[in-house]
């Protein structure tokens, strides 16, 4: 295998953020918190104590139930999911929004309420009313609309455990049994109906819960107070944090980062890297010798204006707009060859306000390493999907007949507004900064082959041609797109350039080169950053706002717009080098 990386990884895959008061702890294993709540229960000195439960999608109801009896006696346990509509309708219910279509659907509007047949949750309620004795425990999605209770825990799990789950064919979608299910539907399924209809009830119930349950390990669960859970996301959003990364395989996957990222070596490949994703990546909250997961979402939900900045929260609502995440195909193949949607577009056809506009920083190339980007002269466009069509039974296609191919080198940055056909080519590693939305992926030629299960990955030639920009020839592609740098300012020891992104997307870029102290101001708006050259960089507070933050080559992090003013200088084995940061925010003027 190639050496991609001279040095030993000193990439963290497991951030986490210092909750540093010792007021706030977290309660650790199944008979500690089950003890902590059968002593509140006591406490209370009622004859009869409801407990609610109320679950995020694919959290383990049977577990949960199971850990909280070695210690509790529970009179009768109610299950939400036994109040619901019977899967034949909630089939019917949802299949609008999830429609046939293997890989895209509709952006639901549905609300967990809806999920609910109204005889069967009222029978519940009153059911649960007419008990006059005991400890009643109430528990599953949508548990906190049919009783509000005495006791009330948030049992939450973060997305990317979820679609580990639908891919074990340990959980089900929402309100079903399809366990055995492909996991790339379940994953439809909950991407546009099931992760929403969770998320609008978490927004309202989780603040008004008494504690929230880390339920990511069942094994080694943790409990925290609401009020503790608050204070720990004010915590986050005054000091630049990092969220987990996440890595998966891919058909053209490389080699790169299992060597900057210390992965492991066994796996084939990886393809992809989530590390900037707060609707798919995990935050780790450090409370003294334990990690609270939760969905970096939460954050978003719960502390957005004082996170985006009031700017932002007014455009984009408690959405987190930018995206970063990594494609390594060094070693490996090409992506496949794409298109993403318009804006009118994907309003019209997936419910989204906003669409997959994006950028390639090429964080390192190999000798060959290309970009296919825009298109030839004189296209025909029926033409040439007439031959993408052809292409899909004779596994053929003549790519540079009809697509630009551009070479590259590291620090190249390659804009991809929406409409623009592209992929990366093989012995490349990527950094994709783009708009959030990340499954919008019109593929138009998968070079013949197929996924790692060994079946042809879904062609959407029919969505790609109905929005791809046939306008985007060599000279354009050149002019527009292609390391649209211009310098912007300097002082003692850096200098910085603005690299992006197009003039259509909302997303600005700038890059600094340092090897000294460089000021950055958010001007209210939040900033995503990635260290793209240099061993170790610190991040600074010139008012003591925050404690010294160290970065490391290829970590991304994220500054909260409530932090006005920050310094990033080389640090460590960089002291005294050249570091480089690409950074990212929302344009106020977009």
């Amino acid at each position: 295998m190639n050496n991609y990386y001279h040095n030993h990884s000193n990439y963290d895959k497991q951030p986490s953020v210092l909750i540093s008061s010792t007021n706030h702890a977290c309660t650790a294993g199944w008979q500690a918190i089950g003890q902590k709540l059968k002593q509140l229960i006591s406490e209370r000195k009622q004859k009869k104590t409801i407990v609610i439960i109320e679950c995020y999608l694919g959290v383990n109801e049977q577990e949960i139930l199971k850990g909280l009896q070695k210690s509790i006696t529970f009179s009768q346990v109610y299950h939400s999911y036994d109040a619901f509509k019977t899967p034949t309708d909630i089939d019917a219910m949802v299949f609008p929004d999830v429609t046939d279509d293997e890989v895209f659907g509709y952006m639901t509007r549905l609300t967990c309420t809806d999920f609910f047949d109204p005889q069967k949750r009222e029978a519940m309620q009153n059911t649960i009313n007419r008990s006059n004795k005991g400890v009643l425990l109430l528990i599953g999605t949508g548990a906190s609309l049919i009783h509000s209770g005495d006791i009330s825990i948030y049992a939450d799990m973060p997305r990317r455990e979820g679609q580990l789950r639908f891919r074990r064919n340990e959980s089900s979608n929402l309100g079903v049994s399809n366990y055995q299910l492909k996991a790339s539907l379940q994953y439809k399924r909950a991407y546009f109906v099931d992760w929403r209809v969770c998320d609008k009830l978490k927004k309202n119930v989780l603040p008004h819960c008494d504690f929230i349950l880390d339920t990511t390990s069942t094994q080694n669960p943790l409990l925290l107070e609401i009020a503790d859970f608050f204070h720990a996301l004010d915590t986050v959003v005054s000091q630049p944090f990092r969220l987990v990364p996440f890595f998966d395989p891919g058909p053209w996957g490389g080699q790169w980062m299992k060597e900057v990222c210390n992965l492991d070596r066994n796996e084939i490949n990886y393809a992809w890297c989530f590390d900037c994703v707060p609707e798919e990546n995990s935050l780790l909250l450090q409370f003294g010798q334990y990690r609270f997961e939760t969905c970096a979402n939460n954050i978003v939900f719960f502390r957005p204006e004082t996170l985006l900045g009031p700017a932002v929260y007014g455009r984009f609502g408690d959405e987190f707009p930018i995206r970063f995440d990594f494609l390594d195909t060094m070693g490996g193949g090409n992506l496949s060859l794409q298109v993403h949607p318009l804006t009118a577009y994907i309003q019209e056809h997936f419910g989204m306000c906003y669409t997959q506009d994006e950028s390639y920083y090429i964080l390192d190339a190999g000798e060959d390493a290309t970009v296919y980007l825009g298109l030839r002269e004189n296209i025909h466009p029926k033409a040439m999907l007439n031959e993408l069509m052809e292409a899909q039974q004779t596994g053929e296609f003549a790519t540079e007949k009809h697509v630009n191919c551009w070479s590259v080198k590291a620090h190249d940055h390659i804009l991809i507004p929406a409409g623009t056909v592209h992929c990366s080519g093989k012995n490349t590693m990527v950094l994709e900064i783009s708009a959030t939305p990340y499954i919008f992926t019109f593929k138009l030629w998968d070079w013949g082959r197929t996924g790692l299960d060994g079946k042809p990955r879904p062609i959407n030639i029919g969505h790609g041609g109905e929005v791809i920009n046939w306008n985007l020839t060599p000279a354009r592609v050149s002019r527009e797109l292609i390391n649209t740098i211009t310098p912007l300012a300097e002082g003692d020891g850096w200098h910085e350039e603005r690299t992006g992104l197009h003039e259509a997307e909302f997303i600005e870029t700038r890059r600094h080169w340092f090897t000294k102290t460089v000021l950055h101001q958010t001007n209210g708006v939040f900033h995503v950053l990635n260290l793209i050259s240099g061993r170790e960089a610190l991040v600074e507070s010139p008012t003591q706002a925050f404690k010294p933050f160290i970065v490391h080559y290829a970590e991304t992090f994220i500054i909260p717009a409530q932090i006005e003013t920050y310094t990033i200088r080389p640090y460590g084995e960089s002291e005294g080098k050249e570091c480089a940061t690409i950074k990212a925010f929302v344009r106020k003027n977009a």
